[in-house]
């Protein structure tokens, strides 16, 4: 095969038959093929849809999703006539209303002292909250009372004594009158220093049969 580089004086054509050649047989070169064969993608198995159905019979065994965000309501309204007022409620074998009866036990000086033992004699073991109050304030008026002794015989030897006696008696009248109002108004009261008393004469002192 002649060479593009073969310059013969004698064929002044021969470059351009050679460079022709060439431009020949680069356009008709055929590409070699492959001999593996054309692969096909598989087809995506069948799945469930995206949004369930149910048929009517399973829908009811399913709830809607609660909102956490908002809040249930657990309580039921409480009608009017389901309140006991302790302003109508009158205690049986007394004959008052209860928020006067688990007052009285407070009143300042022997009253409430008397009162309170009264109460605890009369009222049932059934009423727990007059008996409660009852025995509460009995105690102390006997807290009161034997401080009091003390201080009087103090004050044989000391005139400081008769003074402090003076505005024990004074500070306790003031705190009985606002645990009286606090019982008639219907609020709890719990004497912490003569729990111990309180349920000793609560259990001992009993209603007396009539």
């Amino acid at each position: 095969m002649p060479s593009k580089y073969d310059t013969s004086p004698l064929d002044p054509d021969f470059p351009e038959k050679v460079r022709a050649e060439r431009e020949h047989e680069m356009a008709t070169q055929v590409l070699r093929t492959s001999a593996a064969e054309t692969r096909t993608f598989g087809q995506a198995a069948p799945s469930e849809d995206a949004t369930r159905r149910f048929s009517p019979d399973m829908a009811s065994a399913y709830s809607a999703p609660v909102n956490a965000s908002i809040a249930t309501n657990f309580y039921q309204n409480v009608s009017a006539g389901n309140i006991d007022d302790s302003k109508e409620r009158k205690i049986a074998k007394i004959g008052l209303p209860e928020n006067i009866v688990t007052a009285v036990p407070y009143i300042p000086w022997f009253f409430g002292l008397a009162a309170g033992l009264v109460l605890l004699l009369l009222t049932p073991k059934s009423e727990a909250k007059v008996r409660f109050h009852a025995a509460q304030g009995l105690a102390a008026h006997l807290g009161i009372f034997g401080v009091s002794i003390i201080l009087g015989i103090v004050g044989g030897f000391t005139n400081l004594a008769n003074i402090g006696q003076m505005i024990f008696a004074i500070a306790t009248s003031i705190v009985l009158v606002i645990f009286a109002y606090k019982a008639f108004r219907g609020r709890p009261i719990h004497i912490e220093s003569i729990e111990d008393l309180t349920n000793y004469l609560e259990e001992k002192i009993g209603p007396v049969k009539v």
